[in-house]
C-alpha cells in the first residue's frame, strides 16, 4: 500500500489528535478544512508578492495556521497539550499590521479587489481566513474547543491581509480601486 493512502478514512470518518475519530463533516473537521485552505491561500499569495520581508512573515503566519490546526484537532483529553497559540501571536499580528499601514494606509471606504495579482491573492486569502474565523467562533460556542486566543488571531490575520492587499497595490504601482465611484 502507498504511504500516501491508508484507506482508514473510507468509512467516512477523520482522525484527530487523540484515540477517537469523527465523521468527516463534523464541525472540527470542517474547520480543520477551512484552516487548511486559509494556509493554502496564504501561500498563493506568499508567491505573488515581490517583498522577501512579506514573503517570510506570510510563512510564519502559515506556521501559525499549522498550530491551530493541532490544537483545533486535538480531543478534549490532549487539548492542553496542542493549547499553543498565545495572545502574545496576537500582538505580533498587530504590530505587524501596524507597521504595513504605516507604510501604505488603508482607504476610509470599501475596495474592490483585484488592482494587482498579489493584491488579489491576499483578498482571497482574507476571505478564507474569515471563514476560518466564523468556523472557529462556532466551535467556542459549542465548547468543542476553549482558547479564544484562535478567534482574536484569525480576526487579526483577516486584518493583515486587507492591509498587505493595499501594500502590495501600492507597491505594484496600482491604486486600490474604491467599491463606490467617486
Amino acid at each position: 500500500m502507498s504511504p500516501i493512502y491508508t484507506r482508514a478514512g473510507d468509512d467516512g470518518t477523520t482522525g484527530v489528535l487523540g484515540e477517537n475519530r469523527l465523521p468527516k463533516y463534523h464541525p472540527r473537521m470542517e474547520t480543520l478544512g477551512v484552516l487548511d485552505e486559509a494556509s493554502a491561500a496564504v501561500g498563493l499569495a506568499r508567491v505573488q508578492i515581490t517583498d522577501p520581508q512579506t514573503g517570510n512573515l506570510l510563512k510564519d503566519v502559515q506556521r501559525d495556521l499549522y498550530t491551530i490546526m493541532a490544537e483545533v484537532a486535538a480531543t478534549p483529553e490532549n487539548t492542553r497539550q496542542f493549547q499553543n497559540m498565545a495572545s502574545r501571536r496576537v500582538e505580533w499580528l498587530e504590530s505587524q499590521v501596524d507597521a504595513i499601514v504605516a507604510l501604505a494606509p488603508i482607504p476610509k471606504e470599501f475596495i474592490l479587489p483585484g488592482d494587482s495579482l498579489a493584491g488579489a491573492a491576499l483578498d482571497l486569502a482574507r476571505t478564507v481566513v474569515r471563514r476560518a474565523e466564523r468556523r472557529v467562533a462556532e466551535l467556542l460556542d459549542k465548547g468543542e474547543i476553549e482558547n479564544r486566543v484562535l478567534l482574536l488571531y484569525l480576526n487579526r490575520l483577516s486584518s493583515l491581509c486587507f492591509a498587505l492587499e493595499v501594500f502590495e497595490n501600492a507597491q505594484a504601482g496600482k491604486p486600490t480601486s474604491l467599491a463606490k465611484e467617486k
